[in-house]
C-alpha cells in the first residue's frame, strides 16, 4: 500500500484511487445514510468545523472506509460497537489500523458507550489529538 504521506498535495481531495472507489462507494453512502446512533452523535459534534477543522465522515483511504477523518491532521477516529470486541473483529481492526498507519495517518478509537454517555471527553481527545498533529 502506497504512503499517502502528508506532503502529497492530492490528499485534500482524494484519498484512493478511481477503481477502488468505484468498489467502496456504495457502501460509503450507505453508512452515511444509516449512521449507528453512537456516529450520530459524535458527527453533530464534529460537523460544521466545532472543532476548529473539518472532519468528513464514511471518507474511503486506500482500501477502507473510516467512519471520521480529519484530513489535515492525519487523524482517523473510529466508533467501534460491541461487534469489535470478537477476536476476527479485533484481528480484521488490527490489520486496518496498521494499513491506515502505513498512509501514514493516526488512528483513535473510541466504543459506542464512550461516545454515546462521554461526548466531552471524547471530543477533548480528539481534539488533543488534532492539536499535537497540527504542530
Amino acid at each position: 500500500m502506497a504512503n499517502l504521506g502528508p506532503t502529497d498535495s492530492s490528499i485534500h481531495t482524494f484519498t484512493t484511487d478511481r477503481q477502488r472507489w468505484k468498489k467502496l462507494k456504495g457502501f460509503a453512502r450507505e453508512n452515511r445514510s444509516e449512521p449507528t446512533p453512537a456516529e450520530a452523535h459524535l458527527w453533530q459534534a464534529l460537523r460544521g468545523n466545532q472543532l476548529s477543522y473539518r472532519f468528513r465522515r464514511q471518507h474511503a483511504i486506500a482500501d477502507y472506509i473510516v467512519d471520521f477523518v480529519c484530513l489535515p491532521a492525519w487523524l482517523v477516529v473510529e466508533v467501534d460497537g460491541a461487534i469489535h470486541n470478537v477476536p476476527e473483529e479485533v484481528e480484521y481492526d488490527g490489520g486496518r489500523t496498521h494499513g491506515l498507519q502505513e498512509c501514514g495517518f493516526l488512528v483513535i478509537r473510541f466504543t459506542n458507550e464512550q461516545v454515546l454517555h462521554n461526548l466531552p471527553q471524547v471530543l477533548a481527545e480528539i481534539e488533543r489529538h488534532v492539536q499535537l498533529l497540527m504542530r
